[in-house]
């Protein structure tokens, strides 16, 4: 007798949206946990929301900690070219049943968070310093 497979939702939800990587879901969750780390989201034992905007701060930080100057071609190989695309994807963990929001949360929040090459490539260009 074969064992029921445990259900996998990220994989359901990678099954149902083709556009991002498997990868990029657990990369976004990752990214939130480290967020709520740093911002030290919890108080009396339960944690407290993170806004879109505070989310795409941690999860650019987080990018460049794990894959430093590789991070904007990691995640253009997952789907992931601008930041409404990170808002793509924890609505699709919302809608799944992965994440949870507020009422007042919104995909806009997304919108126009920040620029990826600036955001992921200058921070290792060499500055224009003479020595």
């Amino acid at each position: 007798m074969e064992l029921p497979r445990p259900k996998d939702p990220i994989a359901d939800l990678v099954a149902t949206d083709g556009r991002y990587h498997r990868d990029a879901y657990l990369f976004l969750r990752d990214a939130l946990e480290y967020t709520q780390r740093t911002l030290k989201r919890e108080v009396g034992g339960k944690t407290r929301h993170i806004t879109g905007q505070e989310l795409l701060e941690g999860i650019r930080e987080h990018a460049l900690k794990e894959y430093g100057p590789m991070a904007l071609t990691v995640l253009a190989e997952w789907g992931i070219q601008r930041s409404e695309d990170f808002g793509e994807i924890v609505f699709n963990m919302v809608e799944h049943g992965i994440l949870s929001k507020t009422e007042t949360d919104t995909r806009k929040d997304f919108q126009d968070g920040y620029d990826f090459e600036k955001a992921f490539r200058t921070p290792f260009k060499p500055s224009n310093r003479v020595a």
